[in-house]
C-alpha cells in the first residue's frame, strides 16, 4: 500500500465533550489526528465530510473546530446532547475519509465492522443514521430546555440524568425520563457551586473553601484528588478532580453548597460538568502535563484552564492570580468578570482593578486585605495563619488570598473567612498531604503533594529554610505520562537544592503506561548529570517504604521532604510520623515494628 503507516488509524484519540470545552460552549466530540501533520486541504475535507454527515443525520448547523498544535490538529464539532457517541462515529469517518483523499491509502484499512464503511459513502450515511437512531433520547432535550429555562443544574452520564442540586435534586434513570409536565419543578433548586483549577494548590483551595462554606452554615460538598467529601467526612476516595466528582457532590442529599476541584485532564477528556457556576477560581499555571491532547506549552495549558471562564456569567466571578504573567495576558481576552489576587497588593494589576471597582485580595503590612464591594477587610496577620508556616511558604499564601476572595464571591462574610484562616492548617487532618510538618527530635519532616518543577521548588524553599544545617533527605518520583524532559525538570530542580540521599519511587496507580523503574532512571540520570553523587541515589519505588528508609537514614538536625502521592501510601506515612511524633521518636532510635523496611536491602549512603 503506497501510503502505509506505522499506526492502526489516522487519529490518536476520539472522545465525547460532555460539557462546555476547550473549543466551544456547547458539547460533542473531537479526536486527535496522528501521522502526517494534516494541510489546509485535508482539514477542508474533513469539515465538509462532516458537514455532509450532519445533513444526513439532521443536525443543525453547528460549529466545528481544528485546531493546530505541535504534534497534529484537534478536530472538534458540536452535536446534539444525546447522539455524542454517533458524534464520535461521525467525526472519527470525516477524518478517515480526509486522510485517505490525501494519502491514498486503500480503503478497507482504517474499517472495521459495524463502522461507516469508507469506500461508500450512502452505505456510510445508513450506518450513521442507524447509530443515532439507536442512540437518540426524545425525552432527553425537553427536559434540559425546560431545566435551561429555569436556571437549573443538569447533570448526565451514562446511565443517569439529575435536574438540581443537593435536596433540591431530582434523578432518573436515562431509560425512564418523565415528560416536561411529570416533573415537580417547584422542588427543584440549585446551590452555590465554585470551580478551582490550576497547576499548584488545587486542593488545598478547595478544603480552605469547604471549610468557609461550613462555618458559614451550608452543608458543604467537596470533590478532589482524594475523594468525595460531605462535610468534611469522606462517601468516597480516589481521584475525583474530574466531572465525575462534581456529579457526585451535586448529586448528595444535603449539599447546600459545591467547592470543585476542575482538574486539566477532565476538562480534556470530557469538558466541564456544571453550566453555571458563581465562582471559579485559577490559582497559577505552571510547565506540566505536556503533550497529551495536544496540548504543548504554557499557553496551551492556561487556555485550557481558563476554560472554567465560560461557566460565569456577568453576576459571576473569576478569580486569577495577578502574580502569574500567562493568566494575566489571556485574560485581557475574556467577557466575565475578574476578580485578582497576589502576594503584594501594590501589585499594579491589584490597583487598577481597585480603580475599577473589581475585587482583589492580597497582602499588605504583612496582613492579608480582601476588597469587595467597595469595602476594604483586614483578614489577619498572615504569619499567624498556620497554612502560611509563618509566613514562609508564599505558595499557600497565595492559596489563602484565593480562597478568600472564591468565599466573598459565594457571600461568605468577612468575619467567617478570617476565622477560618486562623485555624484551618492547625491539625493536619485540614489538609492532608499537603504541606504537613513534623517535628521529631531535631529532625524536621515535611510530606506534600507536590508535583510538577515548580510545586517542588516551592516546598523545598520552605523546608529547608527550616533546617539547622542538617542534610537534606528526599523521596522522589513522577506519574508516567509525564514526557522525559518534564521528568528531567522535576529532577533537576531537586538537584538545586544538593540533597545528600534521594530515594527513587514508583506511583502506584499513575504509571500510565510506563515500566516499573523507569522514570526512577530518568530521574536518577538527571541527578547524576546534575551533580548527585550516584552513592546518594537509592532506587525504592514503594512509596512507603521510600519514607521509611529515609526516616532510619535521617541524623539529629536532619530535613526530610516527602512528596507523597498515591492515597494508601499517604495515609501510611501520616500514620507512621504521628505514631512516631506520639512516642517521642529521634532519630538514631530504631523504628516502630512494622516501620522499619531495611530489611528489604538497599544500602544507604
Amino acid at each position: 500500500m503506497s501510503g502505509a503507516t506505522p499506526f492502526d488509524t489516522p487519529f490518536d484519540d476520539s472522545r465525547r465533550l460532555t460539557g462546555g470545552n476547550l473549543y466551544f460552549d456547547g458539547v460533542g466530540a473531537v479526536l486527535e489526528t496522528q501521522g502526517t501533520l494534516p494541510d489546509a486541504a485535508s482539514l477542508a475535507k474533513w469539515d465538509a465530510a462532516v458537514q455532509r454527515a450532519c445533513d444526513a443525520l439532521g443536525w443543525p448547523q453547528q460549529a466545528r473546530v481544528a485546531r493546530r498544535h505541535a504534534s497534529g490538529v484537534s478536530l472538534a464539532l458540536v452535536a446534539p446532547l444525546d447522539q455524542l457517541f454517533s458524534a464520535t462515529e461521525v467525526n472519527e469517518w470525516a477524518w478517515c475519509c480526509a486522510y485517505e483523499a490525501r494519502h491514498g491509502t486503500f480503503a478497507g484499512r482504517w474499517h472495521a465492522p459495524g463502522h461507516p464503511a469508507l469506500w461508500d459513502e450512502p452505505v456510510a450515511m445508513q450506518t450513521l443514521r442507524a447509530f443515532a437512531a439507536a442512540e437518540r433520547q426524545p425525552a432527553l432535550l425537553p427536559l434540559v430546555r425546560a431545566a435551561q429555562q429555569r436556571g437549573l443544574p443538569l447533570l448526565i452520564d451514562d446511565d443517569l440524568l439529575s435536574i438540581g442540586a443537593g435536596d433540591g435534586a431530582a434523578r432518573w434513570p436515562l431509560t425512564q425520563l418523565p415528560t416536561v409536565d411529570a416533573v415537580d419543578w417547584n422542588a427543584l433548586h440549585t446551590v452555590p457551586v465554585a470551580l478551582v483549577t490550576g497547576s499548584n494548590g488545587k486542593t488545598t483551595t478547595v478544603r480552605l473553601l469547604a471549610a468557609m462554606a461550613q462555618a458559614h452554615g451550608w452543608h458543604a460538598g467537596h470533590s478532589c484528588t482524594d475523594g468525595v467529601f460531605i462535610d468534611g467526612h469522606a462517601i468516597a476516595a480516589g481521584d475525583f478532580s474530574g466531572p465525575a466528582g462534581a456529579r457526585a457532590v451535586l448529586r448528595a442529599p444535603g449539599v447546600e453548597a459545591a467547592i470543585l476541584e476542575t482538574a486539566r485532564g477532565g476538562l480534556l477528556r470530557r469538558g466541564l460538568a456544571v453550566q453555571h457556576a458563581q465562582v471559579a477560581v485559577v490559582t497559577n499555571v505552571s510547565d506540566d502535563h505536556f503533550g497529551e491532547y495536544g496540548i504543548h506549552d504554557l499557553a496551551d495549558l492556561a487556555a485550557v484552564k481558563l476554560t472554567v471562564a465560560r461557566v460565569i456569567d456577568d453576576a459571576g466571578l473569576l478569580v486569577l492570580n495577578a502574580d502569574d504573567a500567562m493568566l494575566s495576558a489571556l485574560a485581557r481576552d475574556l467577557h466575565c468578570p475578574i476578580g485578582w489576587f497576589a502576594l503584594d497588593d501594590g501589585h499594579p494589576r491589584l490597583q487598577a482593578a481597585r480603580t475599577e471597582g473589581r475585587p482583589t485580595c492580597a497582602v499588605r503590612d504583612g496582613h492579608l486585605r480582601l476588597g469587595i464591594h467597595g469595602q476594604e477587610h483586614n483578614l489577619g496577620a498572615v504569619a499567624a495563619m498556620p497554612l502560611s508556616f509563618a509566613g514562609s511558604a508564599r505558595y499557600n499564601i497565595a492559596n489563602l488570598a484565593a480562597a478568600a476572595l472564591a468565599a466573598a464571591a459565594l457571600g461568605i462574610g468577612a468575619d467567617t473567612i478570617r476565622a477560618t484562616l486562623a485555624r484551618f492548617g492547625a491539625s493536619h487532618a485540614d489538609n492532608p498531604g499537603r504541606l504537613q510538618h513534623w517535628q521529631l527530635g531535631s529532625l524536621q519532616v515535611f510530606v506534600d503533594y507536590a508535583h510538577n518543577p515548580e510545586g517542588l521548588r516551592g516546598l523545598l524553599q520552605v523546608a529547608t529554610g527550616q533546617g539547622a544545617g542538617g542534610r537534606l533527605g528526599l523521596l522522589l518520583g513522577q506519574a508516567g505520562n509525564r514526557e522525559a524532559p518534564e521528568i528531567r525538570e522535576l529532577a533537576a530542580t531537586a538537584a538545586r537544592f544538593r540533597p545528600a540521599q534521594v530515594m527513587l519511587k514508583d506511583i502506584e496507580g499513575y504509571m500510565r503506561g510506563r515500566a516499573a523503574g523507569e522514570v526512577a532512571g530518568i530521574l536518577r540520570e538527571q541527578l547524576q548529570g546534575d551533580g548527585v553523587p550516584p552513592a546518594a541515589i537509592v532506587d525504592c519505588l514503594d512509596e512507603t517504604v521510600a519514607a521509611q528508609r529515609l526516616l532510619a537514614w535521617a541524623q539529629a538536625g536532619d530535613v526530610l521532604v516527602l512528596p507523597t502521592h498515591g492515597v494508601v501510601a499517604r495515609q501510611q506515612v501520616s500514620a507512621l510520623l504521628d505514631a512516631l511524633q506520639a512516642q517521642g521518636w529521634q532519630p538514631g532510635m530504631p523504628l516502630p515494628p512494622g516501620g522499619n523496611a531495611l530489611s528489604s536491602g538497599a544500602k544507604l549512603a
